[in-house]
């Protein structure tokens, strides 16, 4: 399955969008769960494009660049929609390459181990500190039952966020208080 696809799908059904500004998007909002680069994205344009589901026109931004404005077709619609609607299967656990050196990392020193830990859990705190403050500015103290249904799903992927880095950092802060005893 080509899940690319349909973020960009879900993407043009909130709007017309270019492809830098799909991009941004993945480095912004969607980038708390999903990510795609530029060298992806714009391939998959083009193939959204060839099978009908998307089309494009032209604009041009002050006197001489051309961007191409992406919007989703009725058929693009129809197969976002129909792929939104089904049940998924669990996925398999994502792969986490920290967590893969940890159970390998009896082969490192107790220092060195350690070291590792602490060092993730800087990183952790940090990414934790930014997706709270992304929070803060988008809802403040919004009650979440009055946002739009737009934002409420924002809302809900972010939230999401949150709460998996703070089982993170959890993990993290555990884990250094064992190796240390």
């Amino acid at each position: 399955m080509r899940t690319l696809k349909y973020a960009i799908l879900g993407l043009l059904n909130r709007g017309p969008l270019t492809g830098y500004d799909i991009t941004k998007e993945f480095a912004s909002a969607l980038g708390n769960f999903w990510s795609a680069k530029h060298s992806q994205i714009y391939p998959e344009l083009k193939k959204l494009a060839d099978e009908g589901l998307v089309v494009f026109h032209t604009v041009t931004q002050g006197e001489k660049l051309e961007k191409k404005l992406y919007t989703i077709t009725p058929d693009g619609r129809k197969d976002f929609l129909q792929w939104l609607n089904q049940d998924e299967p669990l996925e398999p656990t994502p792969k986490d390459i920290f967590k893969l050196k940890t159970y390998f990392s009896d082969a490192l020193p107790l220092g060195k181990r350690i070291e590792q830990f602490q060092s993730q859990l800087i990183k952790r705190r940090e990414k934790l500190y930014i997706l709270k403050n992304h929070k803060e500015k988008l809802y403040g103290s919004i009650n979440p039952a009055s946002l739009t249904d737009r934002q409420r799903s924002d809302y809900l992927v972010l939230q999401g966020a949150i709460l998996r880095e703070e089982a993170y950092v959890t993990w993290l802060r555990e884990s250094i208080a064992l190796l240390g005893s």
